[in-house]
C-alpha cells in the first residue's frame, strides 16, 4: 500500500488560490482498471483509489501515513511564476519590437 502527498494546483477555472492549501494524501493504483463488458464503464476492484483525505499542513500527513504504515512520497507543490506585464506598455515610445495589428 503506497500514496502520494501533495498540495494540488488550482484549476483552470479559479480565478483565486481556494482549496490550494491543503495537502492531500491519495492512494496509488494496485490493480489495473478494466472496461465493463456489458456497461462499458471503466471499473476496479481497489477501493481505495477512491479515498482522498485532506490535511492542513504536510506534516499531518506524512505524520498520518507513518502511523497507519503507509509507504509514501512527497510531491513538492510549485510555485506559479506569474510575468508581471502593464496594458500601457503596449504603446511605449522606447518599445524594442515595433507594435502590429
Amino acid at each position: 500500500m503506497s500514496a502520494k502527498i501533495y498540495r494540488p494546483a488550482k484549476t483552470a477555472m479559479q480565478s483565486g488560490k481556494a482549496k490550494t492549501h491543503i495537502w492531500v494524501l491519495e492512494f496509488d493504483q494496485n490493480s489495473p482498471r478494466k472496461i465493463d463488458p456489458v456497461m462499458g464503464y471503466t471499473t476496479s476492484s481497489d477501493t481505495r483509489q477512491q479515498v482522498k483525505l485532506n490535511f492542513e499542513t504536510q506534516e499531518q500527513a506524512v505524520a498520518y501515513a507513518q502511523k497507519n504504515g503507509i509507504d509514501y512520497r512527497v510531491i513538492p507543490p510549485k510555485e506559479a511564476v506569474r510575468q508581471v506585464a502593464s496594458y500601457t506598455d503596449n504603446f511605449r515610445y522606447s518599445r524594442q519590437q515595433p507594435w502590429t495589428h
